[in-house]
């Protein structure tokens, strides 16, 4: 299984009424977020030209409480028009709370495909080229605590580790310390490694020679 990353945008409602039906931005192209990452317009074409996302509450697969009938990058990100399934306990709740403004974000559950690191302003980011987009959840808050990578088995380097532990929520800061950490003890238990094996090849030149 893939890395699956989650990634929270405002949520600036341009339509909703009563019948549950509501639209908005699920992500912003050009601007560099607090994972240091930006996203370039084109990212999502191919991915929603074979599938559209399924409507979550909170990222929680359990959780669908609608579908989008419109999926479509603009100038300005990626642009979803979703409706509300009413029927749902989950979906009347999500009604009441965006009638009421009480929630505050759209994020996407996507699987990055294509992408470079490049400077801006002095600041090294990654620009995302190609987006697999998964999903696009209704959640309270428009940065998302619980982001996280689902499949540690797929980073090869210390540049996905490092990406990895800051799409975690680290700081690139925080997660060059974390790297730093982690390769000291590393190397503290292969020269342990070492010293054993070295004594126990003198105890085996030791018995060979009684």
């Amino acid at each position: 299984m893939k890395s699956l990353i989650h990634k929270s945008y405002p949520l600036e409602i341009k339509e909703f009424n009563n019948e549950g039906k509501f639209s908005g931005y699920g992500a912003v192209f050009g601007n560099v977020d607090g994972w240091g990452d930006v996203i370039k317009k084109g990212a999502f074409k191919a991915s929603i030209k074979n599938k559209q996302p399924i409507m979550l509450w909170q990222h929680d697969s359990d959780e669908p409480i609608g579908f989008y009938e419109k999926v479509f990058e603009d100038d300005t990100g990626l642009f979803v028009e979703g409706q509300l399934l009413l029927e749902i306990e989950k979906a009347k709740e999500a009604h009441i709370l965006l009638k009421n403004k009480a929630i505050q974000g759209l994020s996407i559950g996507y699987v990055p495909v294509d992408w470079k690191y490049e400077k801006q302003n002095g600041q090294e980011v990654r620009v995302l080229k190609e987006i697999d987009l998964w999903e696009v959840s209704l959640v309270t808050f428009p940065a998302n605590p619980e982001a996280n990578v689902t499949d540690v088995k797929s980073l090869q380097t210390i540049r996905d580790v490092e990406n990895a532990l800051r799409d975690a929520g680290f700081s690139q800061v925080e997660a060059k310390a974390v790297i730093s950490a982690c390769k000291s003890s590393i190397q503290r238990d292969a020269e342990l490694d070492d010293e054993i094996k070295a004594a126990q090849n003198l105890l085996n030149i030791m018995k060979g020679s009684n």
